[in-house]
């Protein structure tokens, strides 16, 4: 009979198709570390704007952080997959994020909705920008990078609607 004990002094090998390279770990940390940001400010609006329209961006902020929650966790299980060791730690994400800082304080909605739909074009941007990298090394990873786009721009699209005026508002719609 094996023990715990021995068990776990084993050499364990696994022969995995595929693992990531360096690159491609950076490229995933990256979009880890903007995710968890977006969730941390999606939850500081959420606790301090006010003003106008209040309830409807409290439920809004719910939505923004329930999904850079579940795409910071698709992430980083990823990751995992790829033989890569997320860090989704505070001290990482401070240092790395590439999101503009949050307000202290109370806010009021509008300014709220301005910062986090920035914050949002801003993970998006990160998104972007390592696609084409990462799609290159790894195509499955670059499928859960479009479900992250297609819904973080849906969702930065519903929220600055907040705040636009017809005709009026920069970028101007595209009229087909």
């Amino acid at each position: 009979m094996t023990t715990a004990t021995q068990h776990r002094t084993r050499q364990h090998v696994s022969h995995p198709a595929f693992r990531a390279d360096e690159q491609l770990a950076a490229n995933l940390q990256q979009v880890l570390v903007d995710l968890n940001d977006l969730a941390l400010q999606g939850k500081q609006a959420h606790w301090n704007a006010v003003g106008a329209n209040f309830r409807d961006l409290h439920l809004q902020l719910d939505e923004i952080v329930a999904a850079a929650r579940t795409f910071t966790d698709d992430v980083a299980e990823r990751m995992r997959a790829l033989y890569v060791v997320p860090d989704g730690t505070s001290a990482r994400t401070a240092a790395q994020s590439s999101l503009p800082a949050f307000p202290r304080g109370e806010v009021d909605t509008g300014e709220a909705i301005d910062a986090i739909v920035a914050s949002l074009y801003a993970v998006t941007g990160t998104v972007r920008r390592v696609h084409d990298e990462v799609d290159a090394a790894d195509p499955t990873s670059a499928d859960l990078l479009h479900t992250i786009l297609e819904r973080l721009e849906q969702l930065a699209w519903l929220t600055d609607a907040e705040r636009r005026l017809p005709g009026a508002s920069v970028p101007e719609a595209i009229v087909v």
